[in-house]
């Protein structure tokens, strides 16, 4: 769910939001590096925290989200602000040197196109600042501050978002450890309660700062090859050819089948005795000789 721009002005105007963009943009300070001759973006509302660059970088825009609303900026000059839909940004491609994105990702609709459409406008190296609520921060729980609103992120779930939209992640800050409350003490004690968040490592940060570089190459989907599978012949014993008795040309003719031979069924190549003797006529050589065939002739 997106803020009203009069809910962030208002914000950023009473104390408590002076007090939250002074350690902001002190932590942001520290990313931005030279930008002379740099062309600087800001998406979201990130007009608090853009006029310190606006003099040092060669052009400085600030986008706002359609559903959020916009103001002009700066409040003398040319106006540098525009309304867009923050994922069809009208920027061509690789024009952008540096992005700041605050009041943004959490609020937006999907993130991970969101980040894309950053990765399509920044040049090959370009560098990436995203601002966005600690889930186990005080300012994420409470809708008090405009950090209370949308979705708020672990450290972890940062790392792994700008990995998937193609973005190295190489600078990590924390930031706004005071209660979001209005106590005029707590306003007053807020550089103490930074200090000591910042010197013990203490989880309990308002605010995640990464800064991210464009990765050059867009990593390809690997596709699995399926491999073929591979006949290998397999070899079966063959049986031996069945034996059979060379027959004279005068009894081929003579051959006729009779019942199953004296080995019983299944003997021989067909599992019957053939019976090759002439018409009233006794094998010469008897029984004996009819019985060593080896294919089932019976002669008798």
């Amino acid at each position: 769910m997106s803020i009203d721009i009069t809910d962030l002005r208002s914000f950023y105007a009473s104390p408590l939001g002076g007090v939250a963009r002074r350690f902001v943009g002190r932590a942001i300070g520290r990313f931005w590096g030279p930008l002379t001759g740099l062309r600087v973006l800001g998406l979201g509302y990130a007009a608090p925290y853009l006029t310190a660059v606006r003099v040092e970088s060669e052009r400085t825009l600030a986008f706002m989200p359609a559903s959020q609303g916009v103001v002009n900026w700066p409040a003398t000059g040319p106006s540098a602000s525009a309304l867009v839909d923050p994922l069809i940004m009208p920027l061509p491609d690789a024009s952008i040197d540096r992005v700041l994105v605050i009041h943004a990702l959490e609020t937006v609709e999907s993130p991970t196109e969101l980040l894309h459409e950053i990765w399509r406008i920044l040049t090959p190296g370009g560098r990436i600042i995203v601002v966005a609520p600690n889930r186990r921060g005080l300012w994420a729980r409470m809708d008090t501050t405009p950090f209370g609103h949308g979705q708020p992120y672990s450290r972890s779930q940062l790392k792994s978002l700008m990995r998937q939209t193609w973005f190295s992640p190489e600078g990590w800050a924390e930031t706004l450890y005071v209660p979001p409350l209005r106590n005029r003490f707590l306003l007053q004690t807020a550089q103490a309660w930074e200090q000591i968040g910042i010197g013990f490592s203490l989880p309990f940060a308002g605010l995640h700062i990464v800064e991210a570089t464009k990765q050059l190459y867009r990593p390809g989907a690997v596709r699995a090859v399926r491999r073929s599978a591979r006949l290998a012949p397999v070899f079966v014993p063959a049986p031996a050819p069945a034996s059979r008795t060379r027959l004279a040309p005068e009894d081929r003719g003579r051959i006729r089948p009779l019942e199953p031979g004296p080995h019983g069924p299944g003997w021989g190549e067909n599992g019957l005795c053939l019976d090759l003797r002439p018409a009233n006529r006794q094998c010469p050589r008897g029984p004996a000789w009819a019985a060593k065939v080896g294919a089932g002739f019976s002669f008798s």
